[in-house]
Parts: structure tokens; C-alpha cells; sequence
């Protein structure tokens, strides 16, 4: 990442024989350090170690390089972190303006979560998906972005498919004794690389050469390996790694607690959040309990759910299903005043790619911030994988009810995720336009589920109500489990069975969130940000009084970026020291 600096004591060696000449000019005093070139040179270094983040982000100077995940490179990212901390805690012992301040506590933060992951929680020691899933996503990112000509993306595709076979013999020499579920999955995505790679990016560079017969068989010769290389990576994985996958996933109550102080600047000890998870659980099992028996009081919560998600599409209607929610959930906002909506423009919604298939139902995928061209925003949804059991596909169908694609909605695009992209080029600085954290992104579009029904989204139906607790449900369930695989030694089985019971979560669903914690450990955040932008509504409305409009606060927040909600308040509240929760 970071620049390496000279030798300190060459350089006063260097400085004695200049100031030992007899009519030699004084040498030039070396520029001082300032912090908008921290962060430059920050993003600079963490783009070269990461190239996907800059493709993404909007920066093409990395597109056709991947992310050297060796042994030697990952020392070398681990010297570099701790370098950039050195020269950021001395900036911050100088004079920063009010910005600077907010944005050395971010990266600060995000300097102590990269320490952490790569001395402490390891993945890349013990997690193939950490190899396996980088190719495929930053092709993707070149295929379905035209912020260039094809044929020119064709050839940054083709830099980024010889590095390919290097980061999975990375992956190789690297990984040992994982987790099953970790190897489980790496399966799952070698598998869905090798179609990627062998089916449809092919089909995608023959239109992209454009007839360039020495372009197409130099993609043809960069290909091949990789596909080779998927296809021995998938065997390898169930045959030789799967069997000696005996590691454990849990990082341990330590490690829990500081990856929430540097990622989400949360300090809590470990009972007391374990117990605001549990509590929020209970309430929202009583109000779900209360609105099934408004639906039918004759039958259990429970019976009353599965009614309600057996109004689901089929599997090949799922995208247009999708589709239609968009209007109903954009208009909304805009009628009731909920928050501004600063663009025409709908995001595409298409299935979830096969390589990025890890568990999770929905996501947005928009445009970095300095994007300029290619402003295209996909809305995913994943399907049931053709593999599976009738049973197993009509659990997961069951998510995509036609009342809770609604709140689907309302989470991904209006006046979730994307509506929060649409902001991205007003956020005030590189720092802010570059960070998000889970808490805000997640927390936001988890908070927007529930506040639009409570501003009338519905029309008062007890049914959007029990859509939107069954949402509420889940990530409370993820709240907890998360904190018990990780600090309580917790197994998956045990995990699943909470998913089930507590949340009136389906069995396949149940166990695909489980597995999800114990590579995710923090996705409690979803649920924790919701009540810390709830409690931050309060605290401000307070402090506001007769001014305060919802669509203002509203409006203000979504402008910020995705900082810790800590550092929203701090900004929207200038001197508050509250709480958080």
C-alpha cells in the first residue's frame, strides 16, 4: 500500500557529506507531510494491493491487474499498514481542520480493521473465497460497466486473467486446515468461476473484439488457463482440502470486540450487546405475534407466515417480479415526503452472477463514486441453484413473497442502497466518497424497512407489517447468532436451529444465514445500525425542535456517506458526545 521511506540513518548520512562541502548549497528542505497527501498516497497504495477497489471506485489505472495475495505481498501489505498508522498519528498530533479531523478518524479506523484482518482474524490463511472470489468479480466489474470501448476493457480482462492462475496457486500455498464451511463454499465459487469463465465471458469477448482476430486469440490464450485453473481448484478443493478442513471459524470474543471498535467505533462489552440483540429480538417476536393474530387469529404465527410466503413467483419470474416493485416503492418516497430523490434513473435488476452466489438473497451493486461514464446500477437477486431439490427451492422462493419483494425493495433501492449511491458524488471529500461502513449502509437500508411502513407504506396493511418484522426477524437473529458462533462456540446446526425458531426463518434459509455468520461475524450491524440512526432521529429531533422535518434529517444523512453513525452525529450534532445506542 504505502510507499517505503528511506533508512532514516542514510539519509542523515547522506545530509552530513552535503553539509561537509565547503561551497555546497544548502540542500532543499523536503516537503511538509499534509494530509490531503496522506490521503492520497493512501488510496493510491490501497488501490495497487487491491485493484478491484479502484475499478470499482471509479479509478482505471489498476484494471488490468489483480491483487497478489503471496505470502511475501501480504508481509509486505502488513509493514506498509503499519507505516501509514506512524505518519497518520503524527498528522493528527498537528493542526487538521474540522473535515480532516473526521476523516484521520476514519482512516485511522479502517488502518486498525486492515491490521486486524491480516495479523489476527487471517482469512487469507484459512479462507479459499478470499482467493477464489477476486477474479471473476473484477471481470465482471470490466464486462458490465462501459466506461470504455470494449475492445479496450477486452484488454484489461486479458491483464487480469494472467494474474488469475497466480492467486490461485496463492490460495494453494497459503490456506491451511480452514473451516469446513469455508472449503464448503470455496466449492461453490470455483464451480461458478469455472462456468463464468468457460461460457459466459467468452460469449462476451467474441462481441467485444469486434472481428480483432489477434485480440480474440489473445484472450482465447489468457482464458484457457484460468478455466484450467478453476477446474483443479474445484477438485482440489473437495478432494484434497475439504478432507483435512478441520479448522474453526470462531475469532474469539477479543477479536469480535475489535473488529466492532475499528470497523463500526463501537466500544461495548460483550454481555451488554449481547443483551440489546436479545432484547430487540423479544420485542420484535411480540409485535410479529400481535400482527399475525390481526391476519387470523384462529392460527399460530408461524401458520400465518407460511400463508403469507406462499405467494411467491417462480423462479424465472423472479426478475420481473422484482421490477415491479420499483415504481410502488420510488413513489412513495416522493408523495410522503420521505427523502429526496435526486435522479430519474432505475437501477437494472438481474439475477445474482453464479460466482457471486455466497448466500445472500439480494444486493445492489452501483457504480463507485468517481465513476464518471458508467453509471449503471444492478439490483441482484439470486435464484434457487438448478441443483437443488424441489424442497430446497421453494424455502428460498418463500423469501421473494410478493408482500416482502416489497420491503426487498425498500432495503436494495428506494430508500435503501441505491438511493444512497445517487448521493455519492455530493459527499465532501475523497475520504467519504471512498469508506463505507456496515452500520450506516446497513443499518440505513435496514432502518428504511421499518420507518417507510411506519410513515404508511401499505396503507396500513397487517400484512406489509409482518413482511417487514419477518426482515426485522432475521437480522435480529443474525445479531445474535453472529455474537454466539464467534465469543460462545456455537456450531452452524445450533445456529440454523435459531434461524428456525426464533425467527421463523426456512430450514435451507436458515442454515445458508448461519454459515453466513461464520465468515461474516459482524453482521449484527444491520440490525445495530437501525438502532443507533433511530436513537441518533431521537437525540436530533430533540436537539432541533419545531425545525425538524423527517426528510431533512433524512436528506442530511444520506449526504455524509457511509461513516460510522459516531461520526454522523458528530457532524449533524456539532459537540455531541451521546451515545451512540
Amino acid at each position: 500500500m504505502p510507499a517505503r521511506t528511506p533508512a532514516v540513518g542514510a539519509v542523515l548520512v547522506a545530509l552530513a557529506v552535503i553539509a561537509a562541502l565547503p561551497h555546497a548549497p544548502a540542500p532543499a528542505q523536503p516537503a511538509a507531510d499534509t494530509f490531503a497527501k496522506f490521503v492520497d498516497d493512501y488510496y493510491a497504495a490501497l488501490f495497487a494491493w487491491d485493484p478491484n477497489q479502484a475499478t470499482y471506485a471509479g479509478v482505471h489505472d489498476y484494471d488490468a491487474k489483480l491483487t497478489d495475495l503471496s505470502a511475501a505481498a501480504i508481509a509486505a501489505r502488513g509493514e506498509s499498514v503499519g507505516k501509514f498508522q506512524a505518519r497518520l498519528k503524527a498528522l493528527r498530533a498537528g493542526k487538521l481542520t474540522a473535515d480532516e479531523q473526521i476523516d484521520a478518524e476514519v482512516l485511522d479506523h479502517a488502518l486498525r480493521a486492515e491490521e486486524l484482518d491480516l495479523g489476527t482474524v487471517r482469512d487469507w490463511k484459512r479462507n479459499p473465497v478470499a482467493y477464489l472470489g477476486k477474479p471473476a468479480e473484477g471481470i465482471d466489474m470490466l464486462m458490465k460497466r462501459s466506461f470504455a470501448p470494449p475492445a479496450e476493457r477486452l484488454k484489461s480482462i486479458i491483464g487480469r486473467l494472467k494474474h488469475t492462475p497466480l492467486l490461485i496457486a496463492a490460495m494453494k500455498a497459503n490456506v491451511e486446515n480452514p473451516p469446513r464451511e469455508f472449503t464448503d463454499l470455496g466449492v461453490i465459487v470455483a464451480k461458478g468461476s469455472v462456468g463464468f469463465f468457460k461460457t459466459d465471458l467468452p460469449a462476451w469477448a467474441k462481441t467485444a473484439a469486434a472481428g480483432d482476430a489477434k485480440l480474440l486469440a489473445e484472450f482465447e490464450a489468457a482464458n484457457a488457463p484460468v478455466v484450467a485453473a478453476f477446474e483443479a481448484a474445484a477438485k482440489w478443493l473437495e478432494a484434497d482440502l475439504l478432507p483435512k478442513s478441520k479448522g474453526t471459524y470462531a475469532i474469539g470474543a477479543k477479536a469480535f470486540l475489535d473488529k466492532l471498535a475499528a470497523e463500526e467505533m463501537l466500544d461495548i462489552p460483550l454481555d451488554k450487546l449481547l443483551a440489546i440483540g436479545e432484547a430487540t429480538l423479544k420485542r420484535d417476536r411480540e409485535a410479529f405475534a400481535e400482527t399475525a393474530r390481526k391476519i387470523d387469529p384462529k392460527k399460530t404465527p408461524t401458520e400465518v407466515l407460511a400463508l403469507l410466503t406462499e405467494d411467491h413467483p417462480k423462479p424465472d419470474d423472479l426478475v420481473p417480479a422484482t421490477r415491479g416493485t420499483i415504481e410502488r416503492c420510488r413513489k412513495f418516497l416522493i408523495e410522503k415526503k420521505i427523502v429526496s430523490v435526486p435522479s430519474e434513473v432505475r437501477p437494472t435488476i438481474a439475477e445474482t452472477p453464479p460466482f457471486a452466489r455466497t448466500g445472500g438473497f439480494a444486493s445492489m451493486d452501483t457504480p463507485g463514486a468517481y465513476e464518471t461514464r458508467a453509471t449503471e446500477a444492478f439490483y441482484y437477486v439470486t435464484p434457487p441453484e438448478k441443483e437443488w431439490t424441489p424442497q430446497q427451492k421453494t424455502e428460498h422462493m418463500r423469501q421473494f413473497n410478493q408482500t416482502g419483494l416489497d420491503i426487498l425493495t425498500i432495503h436494495e433501492a428506494y430508500p435503501g442502497h441505491y438511493l444512497q449511491f445517487l448521493n455519492a458524488k455530493q459527499y465532501p471529500t475523497k475520504v467519504r466518497k471512498l469508506y463505507t461502513c456496515g452500520t450506516n449502509v446497513e443499518g440505513w437500508a435496514h432502518y428504511a424497512e421499518q420507518m417507510c411502513v411506519e410513515e404508511g407504506f401499505g396503507d396500513g396493511d397487517p400484512k406489509v407489517r409482518l413482511a417487514q418484522l419477518s426482515e426485522a426477524l432475521l437480522r435480529d437473529c443474525r445479531f445474535v447468532v453472529g455474537i454466539k458462533l464467534h465469543t460462545e462456540g456455537w456450531t452452524v446446526e445450533q445456529g440454523k436451529k435459531f434461524f428456525v425458531e426464533q425467527g421463523y426463518i426456512e430450514p435451507e434459509v436458515a442454515f445458508q444465514e448461519s454459515r453466513r455468520g461464520t465468515y461474516n461475524p459482524t453482521y449484527l450491524y444491520y440490525t445495530l445500525g437501525k438502532l443507533q440512526i433511530y436513537k441518533f432521529r431521537d437525540d436530533y429531533k430533540k436537539a432541533t425542535g419545531a425545525a425538524f422535518t423527517l426528510q431533512k434529517f433524512h436528506d442530511d444523512f444520506v449526504k455524509q456517506g457511509g461513516l460510522p453513525i459516531k461520526l454522523i452525529r458528530k457532524i449533524m450534532l456539532p459537540g455531541d458526545t451521546g451515545p451512540t445506542l
